[in-house]
């Protein structure tokens, strides 16, 4: 269905009630943090990326008489420690982290929110975990295939030729035939500058095709200290596959069945087109397909920030 008009906003800015840093293995402390109701239903935000991080503003999604918002940085991300890392750095390593989580708050089952490479988290963690989710929210969905991997770093040019190029383009002629693998070295090399020159053209690719009207406040010229890690866990992952095999989430939906789920999609995404969210749709005829008619891909979007608190408003009355 169409989401029509846009009916929510996001809710007032809160603070944390508590945050730590969880240890999950002898290298990698995430960090986690509450808000909203600690007394309420869970709901665990999955960001995207990989390597994104999470930020305030997340927080808002949720209305906060009502959740208990658990927001992390998954490994390398955001203020998860080290960072920019790669090392244990896989789809299942994430998987367990979120299962080591849910057991340090002491959360018996919590609904699932993510977009973008957070829909694969979650779906991917659902499918592994299913008596640990209460539902599921998901935006721009992504299923890890090495078709929207493809779509990533060349279908794209398609419709941002100036933002293909530029990204092309700064790399020499003749690194531009293979345009992740020559990406992914200066991400995990051991020149700092061409390190981060690297991020900054990756991001600025990204950020430049993520909306369906270009806004000139968020063509970032770089992304700042973040934009390592969204680029290098990025490339670290797209050159593996994503740690599973290509058709994981498509052959193992069934395992989701009868848990309620909400998909929301901006017919204008084009860093995960809606044909991906169209085909989980049909292999998942439970969930309410909610297609955002004047949107792109940023959850910041007016109809698809809409979309997504009024989704979590209407599982309240199906996780009660």
């Amino acid at each position: 269905m169409d989401a029509q008009e846009t009916r929510r906003d996001l809710y007032p800015k809160i603070e944390p009630f508590d945050h730590g840093m969880l240890v999950v293995d002898d290298r990698h402390r995430l960090y986690w943090e509450q808000s909203g109701n600690s007394e309420g239903v869970p709901v665990v935000f999955l960001h995207g990326g990989p390597g994104a991080g999470t930020n305030p503003s997340h927080r808002r999604f949720f209305d906060p008489d009502y959740y208990r918002i658990i927001l992390f940085d998954q490994r390398g991300a955001g203020r998860s420690q080290p960072f920019a890392d790669i090392t244990d750095n896989t789809t299942d390593h994430l998987v367990g982290d979120i299962e080591l989580l849910r057991e340090h708050l002491g959360v018996d089952a919590w609904l699932v929110f993510g977009g973008s490479w957070g829909s694969t988290l979650a779906l991917t963690y659902g499918i592994a975990h299913r008596e640990r989710c209460l539902g599921f929210i998901m935006r721009g969905i992504f299923l890890g295939r090495t078709l929207e991997t493809d779509w990533f770093l060349d279908g794209m040019r398609k419709v941002f030729p100036e933002a293909w190029r530029a990204f092309s383009e700064f790399l020499p002629a003749t690194e531009r035939t293979n345009l992740l693998e020559n990406y992914h070295r200066r991400l995990t090399g051991q020149d700092p500058a061409a390190r981060d020159s690297a991020a900054e053209a990756w991001n600025r690719y990204e950020t430049n095709c993520s909306t369906l009207l270009g806004d000139p406040a968020s063509i970032r010229s770089g992304g700042g200290h973040a934009a390592l890690a969204l680029a290098r866990i990025e490339a670290h992952y797209f050159m593996n596959g994503f740690f599973m095999e290509n058709d994981h989430i498509t052959n193992n939906i069934e395992k989701l069945s009868g848990i309620p789920a909400y998909i929301i999609q901006g017919r204008y995404d084009l860093i995960c087109p809606i044909c991906t969210a169209d085909e989980l749709a049909r292999l998942w005829p439970v969930a309410n397909y909610v297609i955002v008619p004047n949107a792109g891909h940023s959850a910041m979007e007016p109809g698809i920030r809409s979309a997504l608190v009024d989704a979590a408003e209407q599982l309240k009355s199906m996780l009660a």
